[in-house]
């Protein structure tokens, strides 16, 4: 009696309903052509689509393909350095994570790369500058490039990141660069999808842990600079939904839920580590631009002159459009211990969490105007 009703158990869950397919499961790409997903959900599950992550090792590439392959979608996966790549191994199951060598100069790898797919990711950014690649190699050169090939190519979408505060009217280069790259990748694929994200954290971020290690640099402008923090895992779950949403395109801002100063992150981050306040002094801008300048002769990244400028520039005061991505924003509170705990000592490694009150937003800082006149 028990091998029998094993028998018809064992029946029964292989002709459940992950074999059958619904209406759900077929989406439209805008060159109509049809996409059918089908098998169980989850990690072995196959979505029908082949996307390509152009800057997959980055911070937000590497939860960006975490998400795309546990939802059973083939990613391409271009990568630069061999061991950058290897992470990339355990996110999807046999054969879902297709890793392959590029150089943003070289057309014939990067068509190689999304010749197959029907969507095609460019997360790929620098915050500094090298001998080998400048701001406008990157953001500019590199973006039209992947974009024309992309739209010679047939590949149905493409989802270009940018900033928040692209803008080509900025005194950072950076996101001049960024705001030209926009225009760029529009003129070459005019139904491109531009996501704008405001500054991310998360593990291995460059803001909370750059706050914890660095307070020095964030104190800049009178630490009266504003904010709009968002989560990484909130920007790789949008990216994500835009799969599934193939109507979308134009452009998306991204922006966190709050406006909050680098002052309230200093306190905030002295707050969960239980680490008291920085005695660094507040530095002119003259001062901070000359020392990051000369930072610039030593081999690792360091703080370069432009990230200098852009710690003096407020994000920008837009609309966000998470409704449009299905996603709700998290507050930077919720996850702050996530990712700070490891600054905590070992007598205060559990104690509960105390946040600082917030304190009212000033859109335009005395102190900042001070500063700019005596830099």
């Amino acid at each position: 009696m028990f091998v029998s009703r094993s028998i018809a158990l064992r029946s029964c869950l292989t002709s459940s309903n992950p074999a059958q397919r619904a209406y759900h499961d077929l989406i439209t790409t805008p060159t109509k052509k049809p996409i059918v997903s089908h098998g169980p959900p989850g990690y072995s599950a196959v979505s029908g689509h082949v996307a390509t992550v152009f800057g997959c090792t980055g911070f937000l590439g590497r939860y960006l393909v975490a998400k795309l392959a546990k939802m059973g979608t083939q990613v391409i996966v271009p990568y630069r350095d061999e061991n950058e790549a290897r992470l990339f191994k355990p996110m999807g199951d046999l054969g879902q994570i297709v890793r392959m060598e590029w150089d943003i100069r070289n057309e014939k790898q990067i068509a190689e790369c999304l010749r197959h797919s029907d969507i095609v990711y460019n997360l790929v950014g620098r915050d500094y500058e090298t001998k080998n690649f400048s701001f406008s190699d990157v953001h500019v050169a590199g973006a039209e490039r992947i974009a024309k090939i992309a739209a010679a190519e047939g590949v149905s979408r493409i989802v270009h990141i940018s900033h928040l505060n692209a803008s080509t009217t900025s005194s950072s280069q950076f996101y001049q660069t960024k705001a030209k790259g926009e225009e760029r990748v529009k003129k070459v694929f005019p139904n491109a999808t531009i996501i704008r994200p405001g500054p991310m954290y998360g593990y291995e971020d460059k803001l909370l842990t750059n706050i914890a290690v660095w307070p020095i640099w964030w104190k800049l402008n009178h630490a009266e600079t504003t904010i709009r923090p968002v989560h990484v895992i909130d920007v790789a779950q949008a990216l994500t939904n835009l799969m599934s949403l193939p109507e979308i395109t134009g452009t998306l801002s991204l922006a966190g839920p709050s406006t909050l100063t680098f002052q309230y992150l200093l306190d905030l981050v002295s707050s969960v580590t239980l680490q008291p306040p920085s005695r660094a002094p507040v530095l002119p801008k003259r001062v901070a631009s000359v020392l990051a300048k000369a930072s610039q002769s030593v081999w690792w990244p360091a703080l370069s002159p432009d990230e200098v400028t852009r710690r003096y520039i407020d994000d920008a005061d837009t609309l966000s459009d998470w409704d449009a991505v299905n996603v709700v924003p998290s507050e930077i509170e919720q996850h702050a211990i996530t990712y700070l705990r490891r600054y905590r000592s070992a007598d205060n490694f559990v104690r509960p969490v105390v946040f600082p009150a917030r304190r009212p937003v000033i859109s335009v800082s005395s102190y900042a105007l001070w500063d700019e006149r005596h830099a």
